[in-house]
């Protein structure tokens, strides 16, 4: 069957490295829409997430809409709440925060998203998240009131993500949060990759192109980008196709 995850596993085994743009509607207008997603397709990019983790009822629904008006490329719900799942896109991450206790995020939301899920045609790929200290405190930290783990801590780090594919998820995500000042290091990435048999994927506190190879050589196969597009479009110029 030919699915995202199916291509995403396909892309891997071919030895492509993935690049995902993360759009957040908060910081996002239905204006410039037009304008950013022109360039992305110029770009390297090979996925779009939408999804935030304060985000408004119905501006994900609309922007995930004008930006499939812009591009061919999937569409992955990256969502904060049961509030942004929408049919205009063609996936969505199902997010189990791993890294934190607190139950709402492990489970009872996605128990809420259920009626909404079925009156879909998503795709629906369980994704092991995990959260790590970065420097300063996330949205993600805030919202699910959880704490991040902490950097130095590789092993528990690798342990956990270990534990999210065992327990049978699909992918896993590093994430040292929207903004980040420091990037998950490449250590932590190596470790992780060491000892997973799914896809990996690292996002927070990327910048430059230099960033991006760093993670893709230390082994992660899909790079999520979203604040170093917010604060400097000429980002693009760099990762050109």
């Amino acid at each position: 069957m030919d699915t995202i995850y199916n291509n995403i596993l396909s892309s891997i085994l071919n030895g492509k490295k993935l690049l995902v743009v993360l759009i957040d509607p908060d910081k996002m207008t239905i204006e410039k829409v037009g304008a950013f997603i022109s360039k992305l397709n110029q770009s390297i990019t090979t996925h779009v997430f939408v999804g935030g983790s304060t985000v408004d009822e119905n501006s994900t629904d609309l922007l995930v809409d004008e930006i499939k008006s812009h591009t061919k490329l999937p569409i992955i719900l990256f969502p904060g709440d049961v509030h942004q799942i929408t049919d205009k896109a063609d996936a969505i991450l199902f997010l189990s925060l791993i890294s934190g206790r607190n139950s709402e995020y492990l489970i009872g939301k996605h128990i809420d998203s259920v009626s909404k899920l079925k009156k879909t045609n998503l795709e629906v790929i369980s994704t092991g998240y995990i959260l790590i200290e970065s420097g300063k405190e996330s949205a993600v930290e805030r919202v699910t009131g959880t704490s991040p783990m902490p950097r130095n801590s590789i092993q528990k780090i690798v342990d956990t993500a270990k534990a999210g594919e065992l327990l049978g998820m699909k992918l896993i995500y590093l994430e040292a949060g929207s903004g980040a000042l420091n990037s998950i290091s490449n250590k932590i990435i190596v470790e992780a990759k060491k000892e997973l048999k799914i896809p990996l994927i690292v996002g927070g506190g990327i910048r430059t192109k230099e960033d991006l190879d760093e993670a893709y050589k230390s082994g992660a196969d899909l790079v999520v980008i979203g604040t170093a597009f917010e604060e400097d479009e000429s980002f693009f110029e760099e990762i050109k196709k």
